[in-house]
């Protein structure tokens, strides 16, 4: 028989089960206290967070370096980086995890000059060495950097340290040259890398995108070659490439891969389609895509909205854009440039001002562009009360908000005050570019002020550097036809320095036929004819002064001319608005 014995809790054997059932209860402790501190990161539960520390603090969590950093990288994820600095400061311990949590921190959160600093802090310090997740953080805040030099000297510390065929190192470096615009010292790293993945080829489609996407193509044709995986991102910068290249056929077949690879509900893929399609002439194909999304967002119905007005439809892109808002959908400063051009094309005022409404309640997320379109809308409308309203209270005026203004004064009635608002963008120091003389030189033609348009015109070469293109010659003919100076007027086309347009031969001929210059007229359409056959303005408007003379003879053989030579008159088109309908 056995004879149970007396448990006495003394000797190494008790001592050593008691410390080992300690470490495993800390163990489990840190294990659960982490995966708290890691939902509250996941989740930017601060609060949560918060409470955790203070009974870390209040001894309730095992007192652990492991722990420390947990609750290091919490602070920083939740976005309260002082708190985490302040913590980081006070550690008594640390290593490559804290600093490396640091780093990520500052540079996630755009403080790239405080993520570089930190990095030289940690050099100097030297109790930790980086890892490859400490250099990878510090060559991502390297791309943001203005300097690409940094980039250069911590990439070579990574190829010291024999780090270089880190893929993750690789691809933040090439993320550092290609922001920098550095696409050719790119694609020599990118060639060297041998063990690419997706997101290596994802950065070299990038610098594609931001450069030039003529090499894209092949890029594409190669990455297939290779048998490399794309994935979402892919798919969708591959897509945006093409479109700038209206590439249908190759955008075809990525639309094929597309439906094969099961990525074809992802809304990024589907906006990049959507737009393939519609910079490629081909909009109702973008439109069926459009349809077959089962999720849309404001990119998507922007898309669409745009899409119907580059289609000539206004009216659909403003019913596209009242569909978007009854679906719950907010829209940001694309859609109301996309409304405000809409409403302009069309000139529905009543429209434009609950876009209007809209922009108000937008607030500081709209940019200077789509107050230029609010300013064309209302200046379009014939309201230049409402487009002086949007002028005066904007904080940053452009060149274009300028010349809308000098353009919208021009268009309606308000000559003088387009040349007063130029001289006083002048006065301001703003300098005026190729658009704004040509609008300048409208308004001069519009308010018949001869002086004052030779005095600008001249002023673009001598003042400003600007060449003077066919459109200023256009209306600086126009303005001397209008003003019975038609001699004037065809010295000036004969002194071009480059072969005048058809425009401009036109525009004199206009001029002819109002003052009852036959004789220059017949010069004028003989020039704008041999210069385009197929026009018909020409023929039209000798016709009408060979008519204006009773010229019967003249105008018949020009119609046989016409009929000889193809030329179709298009006709005149009108339109009104009949209660909701234009």
């Amino acid at each position: 028989m056995y004879r149970l014995g007396v448990f006495k809790p003394t000797g190494p054997l008790f001592y050593s089960t008691i410390a080992n059932f300690h470490n495993h209860f800390l163990t489990l402790e840190e294990n659960f206290c982490s995966k708290l501190l890691t939902s509250c990161a996941q989740t930017s539960n601060l609060l949560h967070g918060k409470v955790i520390h203070a009974k870390f603090i209040k001894g309730s969590f095992p007192n652990s370096l492991y722990l420390q950093n947990h609750i290091l990288n919490m602070y920083f994820k939740c976005g309260d980086l002082i708190s985490g600095h302040k913590l980081f400061d006070e550690m008594p311990q640390r290593n490559v995890v804290s600093w490396s949590a640091m780093l990520s921190g500052f540079t996630q959160h755009g403080h790239v000059n405080q993520a570089l600093s930190f990095f030289v802090y940690m050099l100097r310090d030297g109790t930790s060495k980086p890892n490859q997740f400490s250099f990878v953080s510090v060559l991502q805040a390297c791309s943001l950097h203005e300097s690409l030099d940094l980039a250069y000297q911590v990439y070579a510390m990574v190829l010291r340290l024999g780090l270089e065929s880190n893929v993750f190192l690789v691809n933040a470096f090439l993320t550092a040259l290609i922001r920098h615009g550095k696409k050719e010292e790119a694609l020599e790293v990118f060639d060297k890398c041998l063990n690419k993945d997706v997101v290596t080829w994802n950065v070299m489609l990038s610098g594609y995108l931001e450069s030039s996407c003529l090499g894209l193509p092949k890029f594409w044709v190669q990455m297939n070659k290779e048998g490399l995986k794309p994935d979402c991102f892919t798919f969708a910068s591959v897509l945006t490439g093409l479109a700038s290249l209206s590439h249908l056929n190759m955008g075809l077949q990525v639309h094929g891969q597309i439906v094969k690879s099961g990525h074809g509900s992802e809304i990024c893929v589907q906006n990049s389609l959507v737009d393939m399609y519609i910079k490629n002439q081909r909009f109702f194909d973008g439109l069926k895509a459009f349809s077959e999304k089962s999720e849309k967002d404001v990119c998507s119905w922007t898309q669409i909205a745009a899409g119907w007005l580059e289609y000539g439809e206004p009216a659909k892109a403003l019913e596209a854009i009242a569909e978007m808002r009854m679906m719950g959908v907010i829209p940001n400063k694309f859609t109301l440039a996309t409304a405000f051009n809409a409403c302009a094309n069309l000139a529905f005022l009543e429209e434009g001002k609950k876009a209007h409404g809209l922009r108000i309640k937008l607030g500081v997320e709209i940019d200077v562009c789509v107050d230029n379109a609010l300013i064309d809308m209302y200046a379009k409308c014939g309201s230049m009360d409402g487009a002086w309203g949007v002028f005066k209270v904007m904080d940053d005026r452009s060149i274009v908000s300028w010349t809308t203004m000098i353009m919208g004064c021009a268009q309606n009635g308000q000559a003088r005050e387009a040349l007063n608002i130029f001289d006083e963008m002048i006065v301001k120091g703003i300098k005026p570019n190729y658009i704004t003389f040509v609008c300048v030189l409208y308004a001069c033609s519009q308010g018949m002020f001869t002086d004052e348009a030779w005095k600008y015109f001249s002023s673009m070469t001598n003042d400003h550097g600007i060449s003077p293109g066919v459109d200023h010659y256009v209306y600086m003919v126009h303005l001397l036809g209008r003003a019975g100076h038609i001699k004037e007027a065809e010295e000036l086309i004969l002194s071009m320095p480059f072969k005048p347009g058809a425009s401009v031969w036109q525009t004199l001929l206009n001029a002819c036929q109002v003052h009852g210059d036959i004789e220059t007229g017949k010069r004028a359409a003989e020039h704008a004819m041999n210069l385009d056959r197929k026009d018909p303005a020409s023929y039209v408007l000798l016709s009408n002064m060979f008519a204006g003379f009773n010229n019967w003879d003249d105008v018949g053989k020009l119609r046989e001319l016409m009929e000889t030579r193809d030329v179709k008159k298009v006709p005149g088109t009108s339109w009104i608005k009949l209660e909701k309908t234009a």
